[in-house]
């Protein structure tokens, strides 16, 4: 993937670079996918918006004549995301083709044939893991979704001979629920004993140079280790219709000119405003950390305060995890 990666349209786009892909499946029992019938349509009404995943613009055309950002239809070109019945503790999925046969030859795109992302709507929990094929055609991995709530999945792939796609479903884990609201928006993120600082501020209407710079014990990381075959990976989803945007940064690892760290630069084009949520995936140390911003591309109120953390413990999914990010 190119780098200087121009998102034309996320209006979600990411709206931007900032403004999610990377199954669906059963956990603890059926999860019911809320749009898993509904072909080539949206879940909501949403402006007009690109896919971002390299340096090309995939998304298909709305009946306006605009383009759709990533993840927001659950069929697209006649590729299809369908759930699939699987053991509890586990998330499975099928892509079927234009011939409605479950598609299973894929390109390897940034090290993987499929990239997995799943975020709870409210955008309090996010994983961004990479299923196995069975021979089927069917694609399975432990459950990534971490605790009661509705969450959208996010299938990020390219069909052999086709071009990369992004396909999204709303999956539901029951059990007690209590949205939180969007963190306020900051320039600094702290995960795993790394802080990570955003320089850069998305602008609709014209491309943005958003860098990520990473220190630990107030020190820069000059030693960043490729993962994916980048030194980093943004993931942006739009508060409210979760429109999805996935890009690397500038530079490839060992290119002889792109320096394994402190500084991570992306570019974006921002086509509107709105409220956004970021993760930066970087690996450090054999391990891949998530940070995790909120930024407000134009001209945007800030979110409501964070509420109090509730004092019950949520119901667990069968032993999936608790709310929050990994890798797997």
């Amino acid at each position: 993937m190119n780098t200087a990666t121009k998102l034309s349209g996320f209006a979600l786009g990411l709206a931007a670079v900032f403004a999610g892909a990377y199954g669906i499946g059963h956990v603890a029992g059926p999860a019911a996918p809320a749009a898993a019938t509904r072909h080539d349509t949206t879940d909501t009404d949403h402006g007009a918006a690109g896919h971002g995943d390299g340096d090309t613009d995939h998304g298909d055309e709305s009946a306006g004549g605009a383009h759709l950002p990533g993840g927001l239809l659950v069929s697209e070109r006649g590729y299809t995301l369908q759930p699939v019945a699987a053991p509890a503790g586990e998330f499975a999925f099928r892509i079927t083709g234009p011939d409605g046969a479950p598609v299973t030859r894929y390109d390897v795109a940034h090290d993987k044939r499929m990239h997995l992302i799943v975020a709870r709507r409210d955008l309090s929990g996010f994983r961004h893991v990479h299923p196995e094929l069975a021979d089927d055609g069917t694609w399975r991995v432990a459950s990534p979704l971490a605790g009661p709530g509705v969450w959208r999945a996010f299938a990020d792939f390219t069909p052999t001979g086709g071009e990369p796609l992004t396909l999204g479903v709303d999956v539901t884990v029951p059990g007690p629920l209590a949205d939180r609201p969007l963190p306020r928006p900051t320039t600094t993120a702290t995960v795993d004993g790394y802080a990570v600082t955003l320089t850069g501020t998305p602008e609709p209407g014209r491309t943005s140079r958003l860098t990520l710079t990473v220190s630990r014990d107030g020190r820069p990381v000059t030693d960043l280790q490729p993962y994916l075959g980048a030194y980093g990976h943004l993931v942006a989803l739009r508060q409210g219709d979760l429109a999805y945007l996935h890009v690397h940064p500038e530079g490839t690892p060992d290119d002889g000119r792109t320096p394994a760290g402190p500084a991570v630069t992306f570019a974006a084009e921002v086509p509107s405003t709105g409220a956004y949520r970021l993760y930066l995936d970087f690996r450090h140390g054999d391990a891949v950390h998530t940070a995790e911003f909120t930024v407000l591309a134009g001209d945007q109120a800030p979110p409501a305060p964070a509420a109090p953390a509730p004092t019950t413990a949520p119901t667990p999914d069968a032993g999936n995890g608790t709310p929050g990010h990994g890798h797997s």
